[in-house]
């Protein structure tokens, strides 16, 4: 599922500009991807489409500023600290910390990593489910967040 993914990001640059989930699915046959795998993208994407449409999205000058003074704090379930592990929501904390994961689009990424596949989430793929929701709400994230998404952090030696 998350390699479908990957193909519609880098197809289509906002999440507005993809086509409709019928000529879409079209598409990615067209390009290879297996029935299953379409079927699984296709069904999670329109997940994040009603989610996003139940949701106020940040304006983007929410995510270029720095994280506001908020004395709440976000407690996960049981579940969702299953699904998405220790690594994934220390990740989800430092996006949070950074002042690029307001929480309106926090709980878009916990829903759908809630609805992808194994358990738990990968950091990877948690990655690749951030991209969506920036995706579908039109917002590219600055050069070191994308940075921070795209680039794999084993090969990388500390100085």
């Amino acid at each position: 599922m998350f390699e479908v993914l990957v193909f519609v990001y880098e197809n289509y640059w906002r999440g507005d500009a993809c086509p409709e989930l019928h000529a879409l699915e079209r598409k990615l046959s067209a390009h290879g991807f297996e029935p299953d795998e379409i079927h699984e993208a296709l069904v999670w994407l329109d997940g994040l489409n009603v989610a996003a449409q139940n949701a106020c999205p940040p304006a983007p000058s929410q995510l270029e500023s720095a994280p506001e003074d908020d004395a709440s704090m976000r407690v996960y379930s049981i579940a969702e600290q299953d699904q998405l592990g220790a690594e994934c929501l220390g990740f989800i904390s430092f996006l949070e910390g950074a002042g690029v994961l307001p929480p309106a689009l926090r709980e878009i990424v916990v829903d759908r990593a809630m609805a992808a596949a194994g358990e738990p989430v990968q950091l990877d793929a948690l990655k690749i489910i951030v991209l969506m929701v920036y995706w579908r709400f039109g917002h590219e994230p600055d050069a070191l967040i994308l940075d921070e998404l795209c680039d794999d952090t084993e090969d990388r030696v500390a100085h």
